[in-house]
């Protein structure tokens, strides 16, 4: 007998999703200061995008792993809910030690802990849709996602500009975090312990063996590629390693852009670590989670692939705005590059409001979204949304008055909402079920690299291309935007008009 997930409610659904409330908030938080902390301790524009390299580096660490660990836990706080917990709670603490940093060192080691703590949480989320919905509620799930998401964020970007109102201080000596950043970190920690806490005490999850009773009636093969040979893991290792060895030695050699190490870096740990599983394969060793991880990597379905290219260009151009938001907006449209003045600190204040903007905004598009995708289908939307991001940034360099730019935010908050939602329900109907969290970590890798790649370029390209001016970052990343909503029409669903027609009951977030 074939078996199908219920239905849940829309209370169900909220409850499952809330927690991404809190998670948002602490994301939110970081993302609209954290530029902000560390030029106010003493951080240059150069050195901005090596500090930021913390987040894509401990995502791509953690989340595999924490995706493969929940796959393989069962025990009574269920299978994903014991790492919401331990996340929040590491989380929150690192939310209220971060803005007492009082040297750029501490605060770039605590963004470590931070954003490690983040992904434990965020990562089993995603996989917690695809195990408790069935198919047709999937693309709601996201959606709900997507509108807490916006929600928390809103106010979690806009908190120092609104404390700053209610008269707490926004000025501090050369230095010194303001009371405004610190109050507005101590509210993230305690929104998002609650906000998770929520989602762990109301939600109930399937156990291993129900899960393995479930099966969609529609459920289209899962299009795996196939596992690589020792031979093959050993090539590829070659192929990565060498390349980077050389093109580090020449930087050293002529001196270049020393954020360069961070790809060549990169490309050398990827080279090593296939080498590694090649020697394990030769040994004939037991596999281990790192062995598993490799090869589901390897092996991913062939939608992921393309959405991979999708999800590369779309996340290069959201980095380019959250790293250099803050510089653009204060020294172009503030007219300051004092760090220590109250024009700076009024301007990155009002970055704040357009984070919160652009989340405000999300919170609608996911609202309207599902709509899109009942007119257009998935692709066609996402495609669509990925532009109105593009036309956002670019509108940056038309406006001098920062009022102007909460228009610019309209269309970055519908391809932020989007890129939260539809990726993901292009995806569910691609993973096997028993491994819906390590590939749920793994698409996180077309996440992080991209961010690695604008941590050792962006400050190249805008040196030697812009004059070192941050306002033209949205340049790039509205240009890496386009090129992604034109890489949507190369991905092949399992029947493009299937997808449409299992949107159309999703509605809106409310529906």
């Amino acid at each position: 007998m074939v078996n199908e997930k219920p239905n849940l409610s829309f209370w169900q659904i909220w409850n499952m999703c809330f927690g991404f409330l809190g998670i948002q908030f602490g994301f939110a938080l970081q993302n609209a200061n954290i530029s902000r902390i560390f030029q106010t301790l003493g951080a240059d524009i150069d050195t901005i995008p090596l500090l930021w390299i913390a987040g894509p580096v401990t995502g791509l660490l953690v989340q595999p792993i924490v995706g493969h660990l929940s796959d393989n836990t069962w025990n009574r706080f269920g299978r994903r809910r014991p790492y919401f917990l331990v996340g929040a709670i590491f989380t929150s603490l690192s939310l209220i030690a971060l803005p007492h940093s009082s040297v750029l060192w501490m605060a770039a080691g605590m963004l470590w802990i931070l954003d490690a703590s983040i992904n434990i949480s965020m990562e089993p989320f995603r996989a917690f849709v695809g195990d408790n919905l069935p198919k047709k509620q999937q693309a709601k799930g996201y959606a709900m996602q997507s509108f807490f998401i916006g929600t928390g964020a809103v106010v979690a970007s806009m908190l120092p500009w609104i404390l700053s109102q209610l008269g707490v201080s926004n000025d501090a000596p050369a230095g010194t975090i303001p009371d405004t950043v610190r109050y507005a970190f101590y509210c993230g920690a305690l929104v998002l312990f609650i906000a998770v806490g929520w989602t762990v005490y109301r939600s109930r999850e399937y156990s291993p063996e129900q899960l393995a009773r479930f099966a969609s009636h529609s459920e289209a093969p899962v299009d795996t590629q196939a596992v690589p040979s020792q031979a093959d893991w050993q090539a590829s290792a070659w192929r990565y390693f060498v390349p980077a060895v050389v093109a580090s030695g020449l930087i050293w050699w002529f001196s270049w852009d020393k954020q360069l190490y961070i790809l060549t870096f990169a490309l050398a740990a990827f080279g090593l670590a296939q080498y590694w599983m090649a020697w394990r394969q030769r040994q004939h060793k037991v596999a281990v989670g790192f062995d598993t991880v490799m090869n589901d990597l390897f092996a991913m379905p062939k939608v992921m692939r393309q959405l991979a290219w999708v999800q590369f260009f779309s996340w290069f151009a959201l980095f380019a705005m959250w790293i250099y938001t803050t510089s653009a907006v204060t020294s172009h449209h503030f007219g300051t590059d004092d760090t220590s003045s109250a024009l700076f600190n009024r301007g990155a204040n009002w970055v704040g409001v357009l984070f919160a903007a652009y989340n405000g905004f999300a919170a609608i598009a996911a609202i309207v979204i599902p709509l899109m995708v009942k007119l257009w289908g998935l692709k066609l939307a996402h495609s669509i949304n990925l532009l109105l991001g593009a036309l956002g940034l670019a509108s940056f360099l038309w406006f001098d008055d920062p009022h102007w730019l909460l228009l610019s935010m309209l269309g970055v908050g519908f391809a932020w909402a989007s890129l939260l939602s539809l990726p993901y329900a292009m995806l569910a109907g691609c993973l096997p079920a028993a491994k819906m969290g390590v590939y749920m970590g793994i698409f996180n890798f077309f996440i992080v690299i991209p961010q690695l790649l604008a941590a050792s370029v962006l400050g190249l390209l805008l040196r030697h291309g812009f004059d070192n001016q941050p306002l033209y970052s949205m340049v790039i990343g509205a240009i890496s935007f386009v090129i992604a909503s034109l890489m949507v029409v190369r991905v092949r669903l399992n029947g493009d008009s299937q997808h449409r027609v299992s949107t159309q009951s999703t509605g809106g977030v409310h529906g």
